[in-house]
């Protein structure tokens, strides 16, 4: 019953770190996708600002 309850954990685990890869992925696939969008805004604002 232990080991049954020792793999349950490491499920869990791996479950997690599956969990956080996905996360990672979406958001660099976000960054790649809108990150000349959001450096052109900061560049607008810092421009808006040194007026």
């Amino acid at each position: 019953m232990a080991r049954l309850v020792d793999n349950e954990q490491g499920q869990s685990m791996v479950e997690y770190a599956l969990i956080l890869v996905l996360i990672a992925v979406v958001v660099i696939v976000v960054l790649i996708l809108l990150g000349n969008q959001v450096a052109n805004v900061f560049c607008n604002i810092s421009g808006a600002i040194g007026q």
